[in-house]
């Protein structure tokens, strides 16, 4: 997994993915405030998520990007979709990603889908099993996504040639 360190020359959009309405029931009443889950990419392999809590809407969109922008991750994307499948398990949220071929389109419901089209993938499948939590279900996800290993990298990583990982 590689960590982004600036993002100045980025075109980040960002995308969000949920606002939950919190009360707080104090001795003078009801407090509410919002709290918003919000992902940002650039749609080439690049993508983070963040949480911003505020009193009001737009300044918690607002700080869940700044702190989408803070953690950054580069994933490998080959031909429009992922190069292996890759299984990934947060709290009670399991996600399950599939290669898929071009046009097939991303197969994703809700959190998933957001963080796999702010990444740039085309065509992939991808299952969500247990909790529905927006939550857990965008941190599975990125922790799948951060786990996928290109050609290259395995390449690298063995101190072989790419023909050899293939050819075995």
């Amino acid at each position: 997994m590689d960590i982004i360190k600036t993002t100045s020359d980025l075109e980040l959009k960002d995308r969000l993915v949920a606002i939950n309405r919190v009360t707080k029931v104090t001795k003078g009443g009801r407090a509410f405030s919002f709290s918003a889950i919000v992902v940002v990419g650039n749609e080439d392999g690049i993508v983070g998520w963040g949480l911003g809590k505020a009193g009001e809407v737009t300044s918690a969109i607002a700080k869940g990007t700044e702190a989408a922008k803070k953690n950054l991750i580069k994933v490998p994307i080959y031909q429009g979709t992922i190069p292996h499948e890759q299984y990934a398990k947060f709290g009670g949220a399991q996600v399950f990603l599939k290669p898929a071929s071009p046009g097939t389109g991303v197969k994703a419901g809700g959190a998933m889908r957001a963080v796999l089209e702010s990444v740039g993938i085309t065509d992939v499948l991808a299952k969500s099993k247990g909790s529905s939590n927006p939550h857990n279900l965008v941190k599975a996800t990125m922790a799948a996504l951060g786990e996928l290993r290109d050609v290259f990298m395995v390449a690298q990583n063995r101190g072989v040639s790419v023909d050899k990982v293939f050819n075995g």
